[in-house]
């Protein structure tokens, strides 16, 4: 099935930022939505804003970093509309720093949402695609796994891990299955906030002057999504012009 009228598409980090976009301009498009996120509040008012535009939405309060909940999530669309198309693995947390500063469990939690979190969202969707015969994984990565710089490597390794996963999962997956990573640039959200360290923080803040805006991720996730049943759209880099 090509286009984007009808399609079940489940969102993880769908309470703010890309997820929220994703899911607005998808359910423009006649998507019928599963948000995730572990905000319930967020997500019951995006939900609501979504069914009161006369669009489809369930949600359900989801923390990437256990495996039931992505099960769950999964099971929600499922059992709501009778299927899932898509999986978007959308949420992600990045408290960047020198490695020297050796703030360890910072890079657990990167591993834990950006990979982890990941895997378990395939693990949910994949026999379900089985099942089904189609379906379509889109990874959201980031232009800090191409271009490497300092205070950036945990977590730059952790978008490039799921980039490595995805490109075997589309090896894997054969001629009915779909695999997208999406690596936006510098884009106007609140990942800055999930950063302990405050002085990245706040050059990550002041570096938001180029950034572009959610809504500019989202139509190249739709572009993806939309394409006929037998194109897949491997990668797509979106991120602002004057970024370096």
């Amino acid at each position: 099935m090509s286009g984007i009228k009808g399609k079940v598409v489940a969102i993880t980090g769908a309470s703010s930022g890309i997820g929220e976009a994703t899911a607005i301009h998808l359910a423009e498009r006649g998507a019928r939505l599963v948000l995730g996120a572990r905000r319930d509040d967020r997500l019951e008012a995006l939900a609501g804003r979504i069914t009161a535009a006369g669009g489809e939405a369930v949600w359900a309060r989801t923390d990437v970093k256990r495996r039931e909940d992505l099960v769950d999530l999964v099971a929600l669309g499922c059992e709501r509309y009778g299927r899932l198309d898509v999986l978007i693995n959308n949420a992600g947390v990045a408290p960047i720093s020198l490695l020297d500063e050796l703030r360890v469990e910072d890079w657990e939690e990167m591993i834990d949402v950006n990979i982890k979190g990941v895997l378990y969202g395939i693990a949910a969707a994949l026999p379900v695609f089985r099942r089904q015969g189609f379906g379509h994984v889109v990874n959201t990565l980031s232009t800090a796994g191409i271009k490497i710089v300092p205070t950036m490597a945990v977590y730059a390794g952790s978008k490039n891990a799921v980039r490595a996963i995805s490109e075997g999962l589309r090896q894997e997956a054969g001629a009915r299955l779909r695999v997208t990573v999406v690596s936006p640039g510098i884009v106007s959200t609140e990942l800055a906030s999930s950063m302990t360290n405050l002085e990245n923080q706040a050059q990550t803040r002041a570096a938001m002057a180029m950034a572009i805006s959610p809504s500019a991720v989202a139509r190249a996730i739709a572009f993806a999504i939309e394409q006929p049943a037998d194109v897949d759209v491997g990668e797509i880099v979106v991120r602002p012009t004057a970024q370096g």
